[in-house]
């Protein structure tokens, strides 16, 4: 995982314009955008960001549920969790962390989500995702990707 993203809808292509909107500048010019379409009811087939078309593309079984493939001529290709919509700020503040923590082995997104569900029953798991501590995000960066 290179961060998350925690996306206000459901809405793909609002939300894929948004996105694009804030990371072309950081990154370079966003050119594809690769989703698995579990949790997202509509696919557009291209999103229109700052006049250019980013391409959508979706795969069922390549591409965890849980994240998003983004890729730019200039800089590469970035994984991305996604945090569902409905997360609430403290959990989300957590998955942003440790999405975009360098320490102990690499995890899915679909690991990482399950070890916020089972955070209640087991404070221990996060321990051993985020290699200890966790400090939350403040309010301004937590729809942000974490980097």
């Amino acid at each position: 995982m290179d961060g998350a993203w925690w996306p206000r809808s459901r809405d793909l292509a609002g939300e894929l314009s948004d996105l694009a909107d804030v990371l072309d500048p950081l990154w370079g010019r966003i050119t594809r955008i690769a989703v698995n379409p579990r949790y997202w009811p509509i696919l557009p087939p291209r999103v229109f960001v700052n006049g250019h078309v980013v391409k959508v593309g979706w795969f069922t079984s390549e591409l965890d549920p849980h994240k998003i493939l983004l890729l730019s001529y200039t800089a590469g290709r970035w994984d991305l969790l996604v945090i569902p919509p409905e997360t609430g700020a403290p959990s989300a503040a957590r998955l942003m962390v440790a999405a975009s923590a360098d320490t102990g082995p690499p995890m899915t997104a679909t690991a990482l989500m399950t070890a916020e569900r089972t955070r209640h029953r087991s404070p221990e798991a996060w321990k051993d995702v985020s290699g200890g501590a966790l400090s939350s995000p403040g309010p301004d960066q937590l729809r942000a990707v974490g980097m």
